[in-house]
């Protein structure tokens, strides 16, 4: 078979795989083989099954120890750990989810929300030796973890706590682990000591025996067969006054002593808690990668089966057609991949700040708040990303798309409560604007709903420039170019971040004016709830505009000039494709005449004409090994076709 341009693929490869390629690259070497496939033909209790022999065997590569400390059996390699589990998206979500709880969600908790007393339990969970679970959603809050049902009340006399679920809607619910596997949770409870509440703190509490049998006072149950991961093994628990000793508490933040007194360094309860899920944002990191990972999958699927599937035939000359060569078939899947690979790059800076906070390397007191704005924005734009990528994949591939053996409807089913789990789409997209219109004040941690939305409208104002940077790199995009600026000109990246950024900052103005103009005269969560569509909007033009960004970035590291050249093409029709999709609002507004609407749409046009190719030295660029997308309809293909098409504009 022939493949891409090999040297340009290899360069973009390499820029995609970001600080940690040599992790991806064995990676794709370990991954490779049919024991770490999925198989969509085994019943759920099978798929689980073989799920968790996988992570056996992944627990004897290196991957866990990557996510802790040396000093609890670890190597201290936070980003490496992130990197080198999303590779797993690419061989079965099932597996990255699974391995996911117990490293990141489970693992995540008890190392950093916990101290010196809970090493031996870290030990132990890196290797397998214990199975966790993250028990923080319920029956009836998930986004709102504040307000948790679940109790934990210390009893001074036998120096316990007992946890407690008081109502149906305080059961744990979906957590993964939780059925079958798990004998320990991470339980997130109403921390009550000497009558008094103080919030939500996390607990270790045992759940099975190492013969799977539910311990006292907990009941767990199946959540049975779901849309897709059915290799996990997803329930819920009940707790009846479950008793645990003081020290199962994870006291980094806050301890309660042996006579019941409350103690922490962090006075504030509700800075308390947003500290405490702060450290979490691996997690939420994580699932963003993990989704765009099956988005690349099916889209390198769908595209090497577009550049050999033939349907109908040319007028000319009565050869059919190839898929890729249609005008619709290159607008299906092109600017797809476009974005896969923006997605890509702000992947890899959002890792690298993790990173360096995770590790002490970022000290700035401000770095933790904006990488947690980050994580969510990115975990918005991945997690839609695939879902609508996947859908379009399996739509191009007609009929075979349908059938499991080509692996689209699974990452379909797999990535689709991605949208909703570790965090919801909609809440997070909240909480990004939120904080562009506070411009990061940490004076907002204090205040009650009214005082943030009056501080809100008070606040919004220029935010995007001055708090991001981007003035300055739209100068610095400036003068690299020694010619004449012309702000009409649609080509050069400067407008592109401009425009990006113009919205952006439109749109956050505009909101806390909303804002003011009702706190005056109405409730602060009617004020709130009133404006929610302009606050949505302005976190979503934010992150398109931060996607933007690191896009820019990403092709500035390039080395290889054919590979850089090409590069800056896809970041072209990221652009185009954005614009094209928002014209709407930039003509309403006034951002964009007409004339220079349409100029966005033929350059859509003239885009995909020019990487069509390029498609697969693209697909190759983004990095999934043709060995690892098993997909029947690609099995039979003896030579994939690269030459420019006749007449791209041609339709079925």
């Amino acid at each position: 078979m022939t493949t891409g341009s090999s040297t340009t693929a290899d360069h973009l490869r390499t820029a995609l795989d970001g600080p940690w390629e040599t992790v991806r690259q064995e990676a794709r070497i370990q991954l490779a083989g049919v024991e770490f496939t999925g198989n969509p033909a085994l019943d759920y209790q099978a798929a689980r099954a073989r799920v968790l022999d996988q992570m056996r065997k992944i627990a004897t590569m290196g991957y866990a120890e990557r996510g802790f400390r040396r000093e609890h059996g670890g190597t201290g390699e936070p980003g490496a750990a992130v990197v080198g589990l999303e590779m797993l998206a690419y061989a079965d979500l099932s597996l990255w989810v699974k391995s996911g709880v117990q490293w990141g969600l489970f693992g995540g908790a008890v190392e950093n929300l916990g101290t010196e007393r809970h090493r031996e339990v870290i030990k132990q969970l890196i290797s397998l030796d214990l199975l966790g679970c993250f028990a923080m959603t319920e029956s009836g809050h998930g986004s709102d973890v504040a307000n948790l049902e679940t109790t934990a009340t210390y009893d001074p006399e036998t120096q316990e706590f007992v946890v407690h679920s008081p109502t149906p809607s305080a059961r744990k619910d979906y957590i993964g682990g939780a059925a079958e596997h798990a004998r320990m949770a991470a339980v997130f409870a109403q921390l009550i000591t000497e009558g008094e509440s103080q919030g939500v703190h996390c607990l270790l509490v045992p759940i099975r025996d190492e013969h799977g049998v539910d311990l006292p006072g907990v009941t767990t149950f199946d959540d049975g067969l779901k849309g897709g991961l059915l290799g996990v093994d997803n329930g819920r628990i009940v707790f009846d006054n479950v008793r645990i000793p003081r020290e199962n508490l994870l006291n980094r933040y806050a301890d309660v002593a042996p006579d019941g007194t409350y103690s922490s360094d962090i006075e504030n309860p509700s800075r308390r808690f947003f500290t405490t899920l702060g450290t979490l944002v691996r997690g939420r990191v994580s699932v963003g990668g993990a989704a765009a990972a099956g988005a690349r999958v099916a889209l390198s699927i769908a595209t090497r089966y577009a550049l050999k599937r033939r349907q109908f035939a040319d007028p000319d000359d009565g050869s059919e057609t190839l898929l890729l060569d249609y005008r619709s078939h290159q607008r299906r899947l092109l600017p797809l991949i476009a974005r896969s690979y923006a997605l890509a790059f702000a992947q890899n800076d959002l890792v690298r700040r993790m990173h360096l906070v995770q590790t002490g390397q970022d000290l700035d007191p401000g770095a933790q708040r904006a990488l947690e704005k980050r994580a969510a924005g990115l975990k918005v734009a991945q997690t839609r990303h695939a879902t609508r990528a996947i859908q379009e994949c399996r739509e191009a591939c007609g009929g075979a798309g349908y059938l499991t053996e080509n692996r689209i409807v699974t990452l379909k089913a797999d990535t689709d409560v991605f949208t909703t789990f570790e965090g919801d789409n909609v809440v997070l997209t909240q909480l990004v604007a939120k904080e562009l219109l506070t411009a990061y004040s940490d004076e907002i941690r204090d205040l009650d709903a009214l005082g943030w939305v009056r501080f809100a409208a008070t606040m919004a104002g220029d935010v995007v420039r001055k708090r991001s940077g981007v003035r300055q790199l739209i100068q610095t995009l400036r003068d690299r170019n020694d010619d004449s600026f012309d702000e009409g000109d649609l080509s050069r990246r400067e407008v592109q971040l401009q425009l990006f950024a113009d919205r952006e900052d439109y749109l956050v103005r505009t909101a806390g004016h909303r804002l003011r103009a009702r706190a005056g005269e109405t409730g602060p969560f009617e004020a709130f709830n009133n404006a929610q569509d302009h606050i949505l909007a302005a976190g979503s033009a934010h992150i398109d505009r931060l996607v933007l960004e690191e896009f820019i970035e990403g092709i500035a590291g390039i080395a290889d000039p054919q590979a850089r050249a090409l590069a800056e093409t896809v970041c072209d029709l990221f652009v185009y494709s954005a614009l094209e999709e928002n014209l709407s609002w930039f003509i309403m507004h006034r951002f964009m005449s007409v004339e220079r609407a349409k100029a966005v749409r033929r350059g859509v046009n003239e885009l995909v004409d020019r990487l069509r190719p390029e498609a697969l030295t693209l697909v190759e660029g983004m990095g999934v090994p043709e060995n690892m997308l098993r997909a029947a309809l690609l099995e039979d293909a003896s030579v994939y076709e690269r030459a420019v098409p006749a007449s791209p504009s041609t339709t079925p």
